[in-house]
């Protein structure tokens, strides 16, 4: 039988885990949606981390820096094919977050480099971290973590 009781704790339980799987962080008028990063394997010294940034501004901002508990440094980095060769660059100056635009970091372009990896990036378990824009200061933001090789989990498509 169905109580009242029980539909409570289920829309509670329900609100609890939409709360746990959001992971949108804003800093002034920047929004940054869902942090993720792939499993690593055992050995490897670097990961990386992905999110979209955007800027619900009147003025440019630029992400200037970050930090992660799991790695030794933090750069931020782009991927392009130049003349059929993938070359990945540290982006010195950080990126600027247009007025009204936004910017991805996704596998093969614009990504979070996790440099002196103290741990394997373990599937399902999460890691802190900061990103420090030029105007908008440091905020803190915590990444999922998906198995190697796999999309962010329910944002295909963002």
């Amino acid at each position: 039988m169905i109580t009242i009781r029980s539909l409570a704790f289920v829309g509670a339980l329900a609100l609890s885990a939409a709360t746990a799987l959001a992971h949108d962080y804003k800093a002034g008028d920047l929004e940054i949606d869902h942090p993720w990063s792939r499993a690593t394997p055992a050995a490897a010294p670097v990961g990386a981390g992905y999110l979209t940034i955007t800027n619900k501004g009147k003025t440019a901002d630029r992400l200037l820096s970050g930090t992660s508990e799991i790695s030794a440094k933090v750069e931020i980095h782009d991927m392009a094919v130049v003349d059929g060769v993938m070359r990945m660059r540290a982006l010195d100056k950080g990126i600027e977050i247009p007025a009204g635009g936004k910017v991805e970091f996704k596998p093969g372009g614009f990504h979070i480099m996790l440099i002196g990896l103290k741990r394997p990036i373990a599937k399902d378990a999460g890691f802190k971290g900061t990103l420090t824009f030029e105007k908008a200061g440091t905020v803190e933001i915590e990444y999922q973590v998906e198995g190697m090789g796999k999309a962010p989990a329910g944002h295909q498509g963002h």
